[in-house]
């Protein structure tokens, strides 16, 4: 499961992903993210905290400012091309916040359109016309948004 979102967040953003983490773990799920501060560092604590599975998926080429609660570190040397690698990862990926980084995880998920997107709190994408852009699925807790991928009944 790939869990996105920026490394600067707010606190609820902190508090969902933290959340998310955990319940992923708990479902047995290994969480994929980009292993650095913000969202990245709680959706790892949260599921290293119920047991879980992280794997970081980092821009720089060492294991530098890695988080301490991953299990297992990639460094890519690829800088934000590591977005690509990071939603094509998973089974669905959870876009937790809003920020450029996180807004172009989104976008890659989106265009490939293989796997579930959804989305919990930050920026809403409107079309021409001031509509939602379609196929992107919105929680309102971290639990509706496990829900929604539809990857557990």
């Amino acid at each position: 499961m790939s869990v996105c979102g920026p490394r600067d967040c707010t606190a609820e953003d902190e508090r969902n992903a933290l959340e998310v983490g955990r319940l992923l773990a708990e479902r047995g799920a290994v969480v994929i993210c980009g292993g650095y501060t913000g969202v990245m560092a709680a959706v790892a604590a949260g599921a290293r905290s119920a047991g879980g599975t992280v794997v970081g998926i980092l821009s720089r080429p060492d294991r530098e400012h890695a988080n301490p609660d991953l299990s297992i570190v990639i460094p890519t040397g690829v800088g934000e091309a590591r977005n690509n690698i990071i939603v094509n990862s998973g089974d669905a990926v959870i876009v937790i916040g809003g920020s450029w980084g996180t807004l172009s995880e989104l976008a890659l998920a989106m265009r490939h359109g293989r796997a579930p997107v959804v989305q919990l709190g930050g920026w809403r994408l409107l079309d021409q016309q001031g509509d939602p852009v379609p196929g992107i699925r919105h929680a309102t807790s971290p639990e509706h948004a496990l829900e929604l991928t539809g990857l557990w009944s």
